[in-house]
């Protein structure tokens, strides 16, 4: 990647520069920036604010947050300005039955912005982003009612200058790690959230083709996958694509028919061991 607009690999807070909440505030048409010191989790506060009326379109980031979720309930902690940990705010005019395509929209659209930015990104089904075999973003999308109907808060966790030690899990990687060295947070920001708002508009129209763009940035498909199902049961197999409502096929190594793993059966998938 370019070595304009990066810091270096560091701990030391001093180097790690706050968002420019000017800059962001000129982030584009639909978008309204919230830059926060400290929250718990951003997805709760937008889910908060969507239920007291607040626009589609607000964004609320947090330099540090404490008490981030994920899928299963699982939790972490962000180091402060280490990392971009967002939650994006809509209000979806389509069909209840597209709703299972916003993760993977928000995942496509982290991907490509990330890889307009020189990295190797891939995006792992149903919600990971992935450089190399290492996770770099998680993604947690989620349904609030409101006075005004349902609303869909989008949250995006994405390491940026995180350090080998600061990360939780020996599975996961930053930009910095990856790459030498740390994009500017604030560019990459906006960038990604301009990304973010043009596949969702598309999205909306019924323009172009998710289905097939996602296809071809998700490295599960093709790879020997393991799922386990909430039951207990295991379902080992080829990852062969995406059906229309946006689950995984998987191919049984066992020979049975194809079998379509939807987000609310699956406890993980995970490459398997080769």
């Amino acid at each position: 990647m370019s070595s304009a607009n990066v810091v270096p690999v560091t701990d030391d807070l001093s180097a790690r520069p706050p968002l420019d909440s000017n800059r962001l505030a000129d982030a584009g048409p639909g978008l309204a920036v919230e830059v926060v010191d400290v929250a718990a989790s951003t997805n709760a506060v937008v889910a908060a604010r969507a239920r007291d009326g607040a626009a589609e379109g607000l964004v609320v980031v947090a330099e540090h947050q404490t008490r981030g979720r994920g899928r299963l309930d699982r939790t972490w902690e962000t180091p402060p300005r280490a990392a971009l940990t967002f939650s994006v705010l809509l209000r979806p005019r389509v069909a209840p039955a597209q709703w299972p395509w916003l993760p993977l929209l928000t995942g496509y659209a982290v991907g490509s912005a990330l890889r307009e930015a020189g990295f190797d990104a891939g995006v792992k089904w149903p919600n990971d982003v992935l450089i190399g075999d290492l996770k770099v973003a998680g993604i947690l999308v989620e349904r609030v009612d409101t006075p005004t109907g349902p609303a869909a808060v989008l949250g995006v966790g994405l390491n940026v200058s995180t350090t080998a030690e600061e990360l939780p899990v020996p599975t996961a990687t930053s930009l910095a790690l990856a790459a030498g060295d740390a994009p500017d947070r604030t560019t990459l920001l906006l960038s990604l959230l301009t990304r973010l708002r043009e596949e969702y508009d598309a999205w909306q129209r019924g323009a172009g083709d998710l289905r097939a763009a996602y296809t071809r940035a998700c490295v599960t498909v093709g790879r020997d996958v393991r799922v386990d199902l909430p039951g207990g049961s295991t379902l080992t197999g080829r990852a062969t694509g995406l059906d229309a409502g946006g689950r995984l096929t998987v191919r049984p190594h066992s020979g049975s028919a194809e079998t379509a793993v939807g987000a609310g059966d699956v406890v993980h998938v995970r490459v398997a061991e080769q």
